[in-house]
């Protein structure tokens, strides 16, 4: 029935055909956007702590890295089971949030945008010169949008024509300013909260739209005096906090591939444990049951050393999908998702379609284009729009699919040919799923029946 890329260093080809059945419980991935912030966060903070993942990413694997550069990590450890725990040392004090290190240092955040963004905060705060890169993906996102503020702010911030390489010499302390954003992003408000830390009374971050909350949550719950106030977020500086010990919860992103297997092949039954529950993160849950799916969650309220909420999510196939139009503020919700929603949207009765989420362009790869590209090879009716698109059901065909190295569109349509929207697609790329979800097909093959 399935392929998956094996265990060598070189990629191949993997193929991916239709299950009988969809049938287990799985243990996703810690969660990325929050992982990145509990190992940043407690390497600002006083102390030491140790942050426990399941099936840590490359992506989080890319930050610990950064962080090992810098001094922070006193010893990372992983275990057969892919439990990963890093133990970490702060390099500030309970008046001064700070990231240890002599400066000079060259970190390598490889494909992981959240880690630059984050780190060019931090970094900005420590009087020392560092200097941010990635791969060949990541050095062709915009880093403006973190650079200038920061610029603002007083650290020196250099780019190459708009993108990484980053070179940041950080100075103490910043300027507190008021940051009116030309885009709602979780991670220019999180690089912005980190370098207020270093700052001079009240910064304020004013966002345009919606977006994920997970830097506020997580100082706050440190003790760091920073506030949301819809979309606006304060902080008062300078200040530091003690560092924590946490547990991170499992990815929803990595999730939504099994909730819209689950809803999509008539014989699933899924069940996921240990998922993160953000409200700014649920948007996939609301728009499967929008569409049709049958979905159970439950909450765990005795999660006590993580600021997220956290629970399980049991999902049943067997019921129609329906189409849907996702717009606005909507978006921001389901952002990573999008090409996951797409393949249900090619399965659902009707014609569905996602507008306002040209920011996907911008992503690991051009997401508006690769979603569009591969729905047309797998046979479903698509067209493209500048910042979405319009999709309806097609008749099921063979495919081999692009993915550009992106994670999102290798899991995506893997889905796709596990559930039949697709016939046997197979996936130039297989071995990219690992930057967020290492065990993916791991999993899929415990699933499939």
């Amino acid at each position: 029935m399935t392929s998956s890329p094996g265990t060598g260093t070189r990629a191949r080809p993997g193929t991916v055909s239709a299950a009988n059945a969809l049938h287990g419980t799985v243990r996703l991935p810690a969660d990325k956007s929050v992982a990145h912030r509990a190992l940043l966060f407690d390497a600002m903070g006083h102390g030491g702590a140790e942050i426990r993942l399941d099936h840590a990413g490359a992506d989080v694997l890319s930050m610990a890295g950064a962080l090992r550069a810098l001094g922070a990590v006193e010893a990372l450890t992983s275990d057969a089971e892919g439990v990963t725990v890093v133990r970490l040392r702060g390099g500030g004090t309970p008046e001064a949030a700070r990231l240890p290190g002599a400066g000079g240092e060259m970190l390598d955040c490889g494909n992981a945008g959240t880690a630059m963004r984050l780190l060019a905060g931090a970094l900005a705060g420590r009087p020392a010169r560092a200097t941010l890169t990635g791969d060949e993906s990541l050095t062709a996102r915009p880093m403006e949008r973190v650079a200038v503020p920061l610029r603002r702010m007083g650290a020196v911030v250099t780019t190459t024509d708009g993108h990484a390489p980053l070179g940041i010499e950080g100075h103490r302390p910043l300027l507190g300013l008021r940051h009116d954003l030309p885009v709602a992003s979780a991670q220019v408000i999180g690089c912005l909260a980190l370098a207020a830390l270093a700052g001079e009374g009240t910064t304020t971050i004013v966002a345009p739209g919606p977006t994920r909350d997970h830097s506020e949550r997580m100082l706050a719950w440190l003790g760091a005096p920073i506030r949301r106030d819809g979309l606006t977020t304060t902080i008062e500086g300078p200040a530091g906090f003690e560092a924590h010990s946490m547990s991170v919860p499992g990815d929803i992103s990595s999730a939504a591939a099994w909730l819209v297997a689950g809803a999509l092949h008539p014989r699933a039954d899924i069940r996921l444990e240990g998922v993160g529950l953000n409200p700014s993160r649920t948007g996939i849950i609301e728009i499967l049951r929008e569409m049709g799916a049958q979905l159970e969650v439950t909450p765990d309220p005795d999660v006590a050393d993580c600021p997220e909420p956290v629970g399980n999510i049991t999902i049943r196939g067997g019921q129609p999908l329906q189409a849907i139009e996702i717009a606005g503020a909507r978006v921001a919700d389901v952002i990573d998702e999008l090409p996951l929603i797409a393949v249900a949207m090619a399965a659902a009765e009707g014609q569905s379609e996602v507008r306002d989420a040209g920011e996907l362009r911008l992503k690991e790869s051009d997401r508006i284009a690769l979603v569009v590209a591969n729905l047309v090879a797998i046979g479903a009716a698509v067209e493209e729009h500048s910042d979405g698109w319009l999709v309806s059901r097609g008749r099921p065909r063979q495919a081999a699919i692009r993915t550009a190295g992106d994670h999102r569109i290798a899991m995506a349509f893997a889905i796709a040919a596990l559930t039949g929207v697709a016939g046997s697609v197979e996936i130039d790329d297989p071995t990219c799923a690992a930057v967020s979800y290492p065990s993916f097909w791991t999993d899929l093959e415990a699933l499939a029946r």
